[in-house]
């Protein structure tokens, strides 16, 4: 089942590929659009679907069926991973383990438990309504094969991060994220200013990568496996303690730079800034997510006298994060940049609950992970839905009362920022609320009264959190109609029916999780008080 899961993305990547590859013999000197006048390449949506070509319309329907098939393998690994049997730590289920690469023990061991299949359907979903939503909207250049294809190759990698079991094979599909979304941003985005975004983005993860890796071959060297089952079942037996040490710490800094955690958050802005609408809501929804879950799939269960050791400076970091994306959303004017920085005090919760060692603290970062995927992957439909229709984010130009001008597409705006600011009732609340709780009460090895000042300061964070969102709300959606520059595309309909298609299942999700967390936690409550055995005991 998994291979299978992995294998049609990949086909389907293939497929589109031969497509692009045909169109462009048949049209080799076909000009690339060049943004127009006013605008930056990344702030219009492309070519209308009245004019595309028909090899385009036909990508598109290939795209979405290869993501309805992966969609659908995602939801047939669902049954039985919520509950790990007697004694293991990490108890996988659709599992295949066999040789891949002898001479260095690197085995293909794949397979899905509580942990990590509520980000794998998280992955096959928003991959889906994506290329539902590129039926509408493609960006500028077009070429819709080529586009679908790195989209589908990107969740591929996604897949494989969350089903390897394995070190090395964890580490390669790891990478395999980069060169599509570089090539998402760089010419989807259009511009200079794109291509720049792509080259820092490259560049941060790169770095990251090295340390990860660094972290992996540290881990191997004292244990001489590559194995995350037979680690994870081990708690750092064979490891001695400052390895430990080194290793959680060459780990965090690689996967804070993926997350990303303060103060290595600067890609990310200008990355999401200048990224197409789909692009950004893969690397907001999925990627960003990449680093919390390497954080508690390897190092918490690996390396746990690391972790506790490290575990505090985790905490402070966190907390720095949620306060300084705070602040900085406060002073933005692009609400698409404003929309990324918000990113950075949300994983600050997620870092936080991690960083408290306790079931609760890591059940709450599992729930954010995926509450945030919902909630940010929807905003940024929104605003990519508002910068199809007027090709600018920016506050000053955009003005308020789109709710009197848009309603469906003003009312789900408004929806979608009082979720992530954590409104009782929908997904953003739990999370959040669930991590300062942890913190109150963390694991009897770490300091309470460091958490507990944490705590105190996560607090005055979700305080920003409503802050920035309520201004945001006025400065765009509820205020009153004050007219501006900025001018709709052609009497654009309020939300046109494909828009919805891609939109509303996150707006249902959002509710449904909000109202009965135990969606999520029901799946992750029992695999992780087993994978915390070492802090537990």
């Amino acid at each position: 089942m998994i291979v299978a899961l992995l294998a049609v993305p990949v086909l389907g990547s293939a497929v589109l590929a031969l497509l692009a590859l045909r169109a462009a013999a048949r049209v080799p000197d076909s000009p690339v659009a060049a943004p127009g006048p006013g605008r930056s390449g990344s702030d219009h949506a492309g070519e209308p679907v009245s004019s595309r070509s028909g090899t385009d319309r036909l990508a598109g329907w290939v795209g979405v069926g290869f993501a309805t098939a992966a969609f659908g393998l995602a939801l047939a690994l669902l049954p039985g991973t919520s509950a790990p049997r007697g004694g293991r730590v990490v108890d996988p289920r659709h599992e295949i383990d066999s040789s891949w690469v002898a001479a260095l023990n690197v085995r293909f061991h794949v397979g899905v438990d509580g942990v990590s299949v509520p980000l794998v359907l998280l992955t096959a979903l928003l991959t889906l309504l994506c290329t539902i939503y590129t039926l509408r909207s493609l960006p500028a250049p077009g070429r819709a094969p080529t586009f679908l294809a790195l989209v589908l190759l990107l969740e591929t990698g996604l897949l494989g991060t969350f089903v390897a079991l394995d070190l090395v094979l964890f580490f390669v599909a790891f990478e395999v994220v980069l060169a599509p979304m570089y090539f998402l941003v760089a010419v989807w985005g259009g511009g200079e200013a794109a291509r720049r975004a792509a080259v820092k983005f490259i560049l941060y993860t790169l770095l990251g990568s090295v340390l990860v890796l660094v972290g992996i071959v540290t881990i191997y060297a004292s244990a001489g496996t590559f194995d995350l089952v037979e680690l994870s079942q081990g708690a750092g037996a064979g490891i001695a303690r400052g390895t430990q040490i080194a290793a959680f710490a060459a780990l965090f800094v690689g996967f804070a730079v993926k997350s990303p955690l303060w103060p290595l958050h600067t890609w990310l802005p200008d990355a999401h800034t200048e990224a197409p609408t789909v692009g950004s809501v893969l690397l907001a929804g999925v990627l960003l997510k990449m680093g919390t879950y390497g954080l508690i799939r390897v190092a918490l269960p690996v390396l746990p006298e690391g972790a506790r050791t490290l575990a505090p400076a985790l905490g402070v970091l966190a907390v720095a994060g949620i306060l300084v994306g705070s602040l900085c959303c406060l002073v933005q004017q692009d609400a698409k940049r404003l929309i990324a920085y918000s990113s950075v005090g949300h994983m600050g919760f997620v870092l936080l609950g991690i960083a408290t060692l306790t079931p609760v603290g890591v059940n709450a970062a599992l729930f954010g992970n995926v509450a945030h995927g919902l909630i940010t992957g929807l905003l940024f439909f929104l605003i990519g839905g508002v910068k199809d229709r007027y090709h600018t984010a920016d506050l000053d130009v955009l003005g308020s009362g789109l709710a009197e001008r848009q309603p469906r597409l003003g009312w789900l705006f408004a929806l979608a920022c009082v979720a992530s600011l954590g409104l009782p009732g929908l997904a953003g609340f739990w999370g959040e609320a669930f991590t300062l709780l942890a913190a109150y009460q963390p694991a009897a090895v770490l300091s309470r009264s460091l958490f507990v000042a944490l705590l105190a300061a996560a607090a005055v964070g979700t305080a920003f959190t409503a802050a920035y969102f309520l201004r945001l709300l006025r400065r765009l959606v509820l205020g009153p109609d004050i007219g501006t520059g900025a001018v709709s595309v052609g009497g654009a309909p309020d939300v046109h029916r494909v828009e919805l298609l891609a939109w509303v299942p996150l707006v249902v999700l959002t509710v449904l999780v909000g109202l009965y967390p135990r969606l999520v936690l029901g799946l992750t409550d029992g695999p992780v008080r087993a994978l915390l055995g070492a802090y537990l005991s």
